[in-house]
């Protein structure tokens, strides 16, 4: 391999092989940052297997498996030998290694694996992770992984990280600040243009419309950026017959087979066109030839983890700034191009500039599982450019502890270390390590290994119907995965007799039993969540599902993946998993807390059953938060009640916290301080004490607050006629309502509270109409009380309307006729 450089001197990452390999003879660690189509993927590898330091095996890491075997085959083709001599790859399905073989391609949950099993790496010299700007979780974990064994048992082992577009600053100080190579590419000349979509116009038809339109007017074969199969198949049926018969289309996504993607990446043959519908996976690794032209969706399907309900959901988001110039690039490999996105120009700007690292966005179940086989209780332990989040750690021990992988100290037990074991996600490990508990381990293989090959058995989300279809397929990957299933199983091709799928589902879903609610094809699930199917599928029609896979939000996720459970599946799940308790209830139409035994899952009620007489403990907590979510206006204050309210309110804003709070906010937290020990044995609305309520109030304030609440804020104010005149406190300032002629002789303006805080007076005319507020009675009568009587005397004649009313005699009584 020596004469490799000097062959492939054409290939622009052969500019910096040089300082490349002289930093990983002095240092163990390099970040090699170079374009798509530099050639680093396969000339880096290969070179360096010749360097004196290496005398084991070079590990190249790949995200995918397309990537990983287009790269080991051109790899092998500049060697001028087959796949699976000096350059071999090992991946789930498909392993083609030889005693011969020193670079293995391999994708980074198999590097994980080998970690794990081998913790010195023993006979690996190099491990090299492609593309790590992607910044997946197994390439995170990966790596942090890699630095371990380095810094432990290692030290000789070499690691280096390469990629197209990365933040490699932050990368080489996680790798002790090791140095940093740059390849600056020869790519052509990329024409960016932009198409904004219409309003509304869904992304197939953009573009549909964008590959016809430049199909017709510029040569060369067209890559186009979808989110994910689903649009790749509406877009190619959109195209069928209108490209001509000299262009093929062809789709490219992980879920096809290895002879399909071989298809999508060959040059078009002679005389003919092409074009590639594919997902984000043509981003990098891989080279179609004769690509001029690019469509970008401007789309991206990224796996997004939600904690409250342990569901990864997929979600099509804006693509990264960085995303976007890779699949730009692609149209410059060979030959100027064109890049056509389907945005306006200022978005751009707007997008982020790299994609969200999925270590903070992902299930973290599997590394937490991981680490404990490693020997790390925590996973912040490692060193990872991204510290894992705190809850998302948390939620996976949870999840662990319920799938029986670990104990209540969060240790590894004996069931979790045969999870480990298996090449499959934490919960679809348990449902194996369930199945061979219960004789059917073959059959919780197959339905795993199902559930993890995207596309096998068709997209039915029927799983009985994907998994008849998988065991006749005939074709080498399903004899592949049929084989792996097997290897799950412990080397078994079958065991124990027919099982149903949602039997084996609920091992690793019992948080997803769904129950049919209201219109065919709505469900609701045991952890509270809503989804729903569309009503003409045959699983619209169940009485129970589990689901093993849904996607989108709330109660809006539409069902891809489940099993109907019924007959005796049904009753094991109930007599195992359903758990019966008395609860009680409010029932809104009565207002009333009734009781009842209940038989759950969840969320999900299978059987209730009426009790006479709730529990008067609990009948008040229900009653309580029936109150809470109705509001303060459900509990019934007499007038009095409500005053008295008024009363303290007033005065803990007048006197601050020497008394107690009374607002709706803090009365509606309180109900069990002041409510409840007040209602002894009520159990509904209509039931509630109006003294209680008053009583209850009262014991806010403490002892003798009665007393002392009547002399600072009186419920009446004694007018000199006699008269008792409720005081209004629900304002900012206490008023009363009073006839004028009944403060005649006052001189102090009346107040409250020890004569600290003034009434406000809102004086009355003999015919109870408003004639002037005041808060200082004295100025009133030597101010405005003139123009005052000056309009009064004359309307009302018979009622005193003397020159000075701080000297006259108050009364309630107009004059005796004839004076």
């Amino acid at each position: 391999m020596s004469d490799l450089a000097a062959r492939y001197q054409d290939l622009p990452v052969s500019d910096v092989l040089a300082p490349l390999r002289a930093a990983l003879a002095d240092r163990p660690n390099a970040v090699l940052a170079a374009p798509p189509g530099a050639g680093k993927t396969t000339l880096v590898p290969l070179v360096l297997a010749d360097e004196p330091w290496l005398k084991g095996k070079i590990i190249l890491i790949e995200p995918r498996r397309l990537a990983a075997r287009a790269a080991a085959r051109r790899m092998a083709a500049m060697l001028g030998e087959e796949v699976g001599a000096t350059v071999g790859y090992r991946m789930r399905l498909d392993t083609k290694v030889s005693a011969k073989t020193r670079i293995e391609v391999v994708t980074e949950g198999v590097f994980t694996r080998m970690a794990l099993s081998s913790p010195d790496l023993e006979g690996i010299d190099c491990v090299i992770f492609d593309e790590f700007h992607e910044r997946a979780l197994e390439a995170d974990f990966g790596l942090a992984l890699a630095l371990d064994i380095q810094s432990g048992l290692r030290e000789d082992l070499r690691i280096l990280v390469m990629s197209a577009t990365l933040d490699t600053a932050r990368v080489a100080v996680l790798l002790d600040d090791c140095p940093v190579i740059e390849s600056l590419g020869r790519s052509f000349p990329v024409d960016i243009r932009h198409l904004d979509r219409a309003p509304g116009e869904r992304i197939e038809t953009s573009v549909a419309s964008a590959i016809e339109a430049i199909h017709r007017s510029v040569s060369g074969s067209i890559l186009a950026f979808l989110p994910g199969q689903g649009e790749i198949r509406q877009v190619a049926s959109r195209l069928e017959g209108r490209l001509g018969p000299l262009t093929d289309i062809q789709p490219l996504y992980g879920g096809l087979s290895s002879q399909e993607q071989d298809a999508a990446i060959k040059p078009a043959a002679d005389g003919r066109r092409k074009v590639v519908l594919a997902t984000p996976v043509a981003e990098s690794s891989i080279t179609i030839d004769g690509v001029r032209i690019v469509i970008d969706s401007g789309l991206v399907r990224q796996p997004v983890y939600e904690p409250s309900t342990g569901i990864t959901r997929l979600e099509t988001i804006r693509a990264s700034q960085a995303s976007g110039d890779q699949r730009a690039g692609r149209a410059g490999r060979t030959a100027p191009g064109i890049a056509v996105r389907l945005w306006r120009a200022e978005q751009t700007k707007a997008l982020p500039a790299f994609s969200t690292p999925q270590v903070l966005a992902s299930d973290l179940s599997a590394m937490v599982l991981d680490c404990l086989a490693w020997g790390v209780s925590d996973p912040r332990d490692l060193r990872f450019i991204d510290p894992p989040p705190d809850a998302a750690i948390a939620e996976a021990r949870v999840l662990l502890q319920d799938l029986g992988a670990i104990d209540a100290d969060g240790s590894l037990i004996e069931r979790g270390k045969r999870m480990r074991a298996l090449a499959l996600p934490p919960r679809l490990a348990a449902m194996v390590v369930s199945g061979q508990e219960d004789g059917h381990g073959y059959a919780a293989a197959e339905l795993a290994v199902l559930l993890t090959e995207q596309g096998l058995g068709g997209q039915d989300a029927d799983l009985e119907v994907r998994l008849s279809r998988f065991r006749g397929d005939c074709s080498p990957r399903g004899t592949a995965a049929r084989a792996l299933a097997g290897r799950l199983a412990g080397g078994k091709s079958s065991s124990g007799g027919p099982c149903p799928a949602a039997a084996l589902l609920v091992h690793a879903f019992p948080d997803r039993i769904a129950r049919h609610r209201g219109a065919r094809g709505k469900f609701v699930l045991a952890n509270g969540r809503g989804a729903m199917i569309e009503e003409t599928d045959r699983l619209a029609g169940s009485e129970f599902l589990v689901i093993a896979d849904m996607s989108g939000k709330a109660q809006a996720a539409r069902i891809l993946a489940a099993a109907e459970l019924s007959g005796e599946a049904l009753t094991d799940v109930l007599d195992n998993r359903a758990v019966e308790s008395e609860e009680c209830v409010f029932d809104p139409p009565s207002g009333t807390v009734r009781a009842r035994r209940i038989k759950r899952i969840g969320a999900i009620t299978f059987a209730e059953t009426p009790l006479p007489k709730p529990d008067e403990a609990a009948a008040m907590a229900v009653l309580c938060g029936a109150v809470r979510k109705l509001g303060f206006k459900a509990l019934p204050f007499s007038g009095a009640g409500l005053q008295l309210r008024d009363r303290i309110g007033f005065l803990h804003r007048s006197l601050g916290a020497l008394w107690p709070d009374v607002s709706d906010e803090a009365l509606l937290e309180g109900l069990e301080t002041w409510f409840a020990p007040y209602q002894p044995g009520v159990m509904s609305l209509k039931g509630i004490d109006r003294e209680g309520l008053n009583e209850g109030l009262l014991s806010l304030c403490g002892p003798g607050a009665r007393k002392e609440l009547d002399r600072l804020a009186p419920t009446h104010y004694q007018a000199p006629t006699g008269s008792r005149l409720p005081i209004r406190y629900e304002a900012e300032s206490p008023a009363i309502a009073i006839r004028v002629q009944e403060l005649f002789g006052e001189t102090r303006h009346p107040a409250i509270a020890g004569g600290r805080l003034p009434l406000t007076l809102e004086l009355l005319s003999p015919a109870q109409r408003p004639i002037q507020t005041t808060r200082d009675l004295p100025g009133f009568w030597q101010g405005s009380w003139a123009d005052v009587r000056a309009e009064m005397r004359g309307r009302y004649p018979r009622h005193p309307w003397p020159e000075n009313p701080a000297e006259a005699a108050p009364t309630h009584r107009a004059k005796p006729r004839g004076t």
